[in-house]
């Protein structure tokens, strides 16, 4: 019998991966057509400034959303009072951003991109009250309600990008759909119904401060491990290279969003719930299914990726360098998704101080590599990526054990073996049908990428029973003390 608790899990995933395939998936449209109308240059430029503004967006929450899924105070009165923090904030960065656009700009090696970070900066207090509401629905796992103001904004976002760049903006046409995706989330928001109001309580604000004490700063160091690249390429080699880099890792940045991100933001509350209601014993197991599921569906979907990462010439030959940059980041990619998941785990068995300091040694590790990496190209800033990124997987593992959040490794062996026959399988149909010689174009890439979707499938109901039913397992058991909230809890 699947318990109350899993149930909710499965239903939150179904909507936020739908959620997330709106929105990641304008996205997706956007990069693409970007990548036809913008020169390299303009699209470095684009790269930058919505760096900068990723980073002033996490300093103005600092990770405080979280408290609002955690706490066992009063939601509402938390939500407010988050609600004065990150706006109060949000609206100091964006006049520090519009005030010191021109020496930040040039200090990441983009002169020209000044103007663009003063524009894109009206976006963060409007991000910042987009956040309350969606940590409000997170609480609950009401990811239904989230359709509309993500998704419904990030589309109307994508549209505005598209149609200004197809009439000749440029880079404007992107930051201007930053910042109408901005402005939208929360009027979309507050139409669903999830309205909240700035307000003020001391003991909010306390439990407030002490988690932005510890996950705050691991917020900050998360966002620069996705950015600092970007702002190193810049730097040392120009715009025209982050324009290369920042294509592929848009590309290698999607399976991430539309997978792992969606199963993390699931898994937080279901593993705090778990802890709420005196059920840590069921933590591993809830750890290990949302393990294999991420490692299932984020290593299909990377392979192939990978393995069809040369048709990026479809949208011109210039952009043909970053073919092998976006096959390095694959890998990354796989192991940031693990990532995701594990750290949700130990910050929700109340083990912040570490994840801060795991992040903080991947920032330290990534920055050290980039000292030497980045004068070498592109590549070696991805391999770094790479190298890094999978030695943080090994050292998150130990931390989970020692949190006795972890579940047998063996466990984890057998996920990987069936995740890797899966891919041989995989990559043996896409070497066939080289020597069969479907024609590189975008019928030809479809048609490809199709059959091995199949076979990647396939091989793998073969190989990882049950892996697509996992979620409806995470509570084992119905628990007395599992709350059935179907209702709107505000």
């Amino acid at each position: 019998m699947t318990g109350v608790l899993g149930a909710r899990a499965m239903r939150g995933s179904l909507w936020l991966g739908l959620t997330n395939v709106l929105s990641k998936g304008s996205q997706a449209v956007v990069t693409l057509a970007l990548a036809a109308l913008l020169t390299e240059g303009e699209l470095g430029s684009v790269a930058l400034t919505v760096a900068l503004v990723n980073i002033g967006q996490v300093v103005q929450s600092m990770g405080v959303y979280d408290v609002i899924s955690r706490t066992e105070g009063d939601p509402k009165r938390v939500a407010g009072t988050v609600l004065t923090l990150s706006v109060g904030v949000s609206a100091a960065l964006a006049l520090a951003l519009a005030l010191a656009a021109q020496p930040i700009a040039t200090a990441v090696g983009g002169p020209e991109a000044a103007s663009l970070v003063r524009l894109a900066a009206v976006s963060l207090p409007f991000s910042a009250i987009g956040g309350v509401q969606m940590a409000l629905m997170h609480r609950d796992l009401d990811f239904r309600r989230r359709l509309l103001p993500d998704a419904g904004s990030a589309i109307l976002g994508a549209v505005v990008t598209v149609l200004l760049a197809l009439n000749g903006w440029g880079p404007q046409s992107v930051v201007i759909g930053v910042v109408a995706t901005a402005v939208a989330q929360p009027l979309l928001g507050a139409a669903m119904g999830v309205r909240s109001v700035p307000g003020w309580d001391t003991a909010a604000a306390r439990e407030s401060l002490r988690w932005i004490a510890v996950v705050g700063p691991a917020a900050i160091v998360a966002i620069l491990l996705v950015n600092l690249d970007y702002l190193a390429i810049g730097r040392v080699l120009g715009p025209d290279a982050v324009g290369l880099y920042s294509l592929a890792y848009r590309i290698a940045w999607m399976p991430y969003i539309a997978v792992a991100v969606v199963l993390g933001a699931v898994a937080f509350p279901v593993f705090t719930t778990l802890l709420r209601t005196r059920r840590r014993d069921e933590l591993p197991t809830a750890v290990s299914r949302f393990t294999r599921a991420v490692l299932v569906l984020t290593g299909g979907l990377y392979l192939i990726t990978a393995l069809l990462a040369d048709r990026v010439t479809l949208l011109g030959e210039r952009w043909a360098p970053a073919a092998g940059v976006l096959v390095l980041l694959c890998a990354y990619g796989v192991a940031i998704s693990i990532l995701q998941v594990w750290y949700q785990a130990i910050k929700a068995a109340g083990h912040p101080r570490r994840y801060l300091a795991l992040e903080t040694a991947h920032l330290v590790a990534f920055t050290a590599g980039l000292v030497f990496a980045t004068r070498h190209g592109m590549a070696a800033v991805a391999l770094t990526q790479v190298v890094v990124a999978w030695a943080l997987v090994a050292l998150t593992w130990w931390v989970m054990v020692r949190s006795a959040v972890a579940f047998p490794l063996a466990e984890l062996t057998r996920m990987g073996a069936g995740v890797a026959c899966s891919g041989l399988l995989c990559a043996a149909a896409a070497l066939v049908m080289t020597v069969v010689g479907v024609p590189q174009t975008l019928g030809g890439t479809l048609v490809e990428g199709a059959v091995l979707v199949l076979v990647y499938t396939g091989a793998t109901l073969l190989t990882q029973r049950g892996t697509l039913s996992e979620l409806r397992a995470v509570s084992p058991r119905p628990s007395r003390d599992t709350p059935a909230r179907t209702g709107d809890r505000r």
